[in-house]
């Protein structure tokens, strides 16, 4: 098996997967390790080690790095592994996926798997899947101003950091979205695959990332003081009770408006409109 693992995400979290390669090593286990370098090599080494013919590629780091080796994997049969490195870990959460690193050692050697069935987004000039999320607004404006500096040295609470920063500078323009060919606009929009946002917080109870379409979460409240209330309602999982939030099951969904921040799994991903739909096929990801 390959390993990508993305060092900048995982500095302070490195012992772990040291530990996990200690256990397969002594099991007999042979393995490869190549360090990302840049942003979307780990999508690069993906693809080459899918071509090559590698049954599994493991992402050892966060959610954006498992979302870029899964945008390498896409469409190639090769199967997911995941050691969970990051500062969420949604999607590790999300499938019950082990922390530990002797249950991680043992469930990548085991190899049983889950289907995940990631989303497409397609803007002018990319094509991008993740497999937890896209971000429209003002949870997207927080990503692309969010300093890694401040990320790596506080983690989670990074985001509230940076929330309270830009909740006084972000305008809210409203967002134009078609789902599945019914106009409507929000303040926010999050197109989620799973139920879980930010690490465990519930955002779309039964969704899976397991089968195909979305819950599109909009946020029709725009503004300061309903970003501060939401906010303060993710960490108590009361975000799907919340006035002024419609969550709605869809398979296509046309985000039209120009010059709104875009984020997917984390990552910063441009302020173009985009069409967000499944994946072909799904992604065969390690569970246990």
């Amino acid at each position: 098996m390959l390993i990508v693992f993305n060092p900048t995400a995982g500095r302070h979290r490195a012992h772990r997967l040291w530990r996990v390669l200690d256990v397969m090593v002594a099991n007999g286990v042979r393995v490869e390790l190549a360090e990302t370098r840049h942003a979307g090599h780990a999508t690069e080494l993906a693809r080459d080690a899918a071509r090559a013919g590698k049954q599994l590629v493991v992402a050892a780091g966060g959610d954006g790095t498992i979302a870029e080796v899964a945008n390498g994997l896409n469409g190639s049969g090769c199967t997911l592994g995941v050691i969970p490195l990051g500062t969420a870990n949604v999607l590790a959460h999300e499938l019950g996926l082990p922390f530990e690193p002797r249950a991680v050692a043992a469930a990548l050697a085991f190899g049983r798997t889950r289907d995940v069935w990631p989303g497409v987004a397609t803007g002018a000039s990319f094509v991008r899947v993740f497999v937890q999320m896209l971000g429209a607004g003002f949870d997207a404006h927080v990503v692309q101003h969010l300093a890694l500096p401040l990320k790596r040295a506080i983690g989670r609470n990074a985001y509230v950091v940076q929330a309270a920063r830009e909740v006084v500078r972000y305008r809210f323009p409203p967002i134009k979205v078609c789902i599945d060919g019914v106009e409507t606009e929000a303040g926010t929009v999050i197109v989620s695959k799973g139920h879980f946002y930010g690490g465990r917080y519930v955002l779309a109870p039964g969704a899976t990332p397991s089968a195909p379409g979305f819950t599109v979460a909009l946020f029709d409240r725009p503004g300061p003081f309903s970003a501060l209330a939401f906010g303060a309602a993710l960490p108590l999982d009361l975000i799907p009770r919340m006035p002024g939030l419609r969550l709605i099951r869809a398979s296509e969904i046309v985000i039209r408006t120009d010059h709104v921040p875009m984020q997917t799994d984390g990552d910063a991903a441009g302020c173009h409109p985009m069409t967000v739909r499944d994946a072909a096929r799904p992604i065969a990801v390690v569970v246990g």
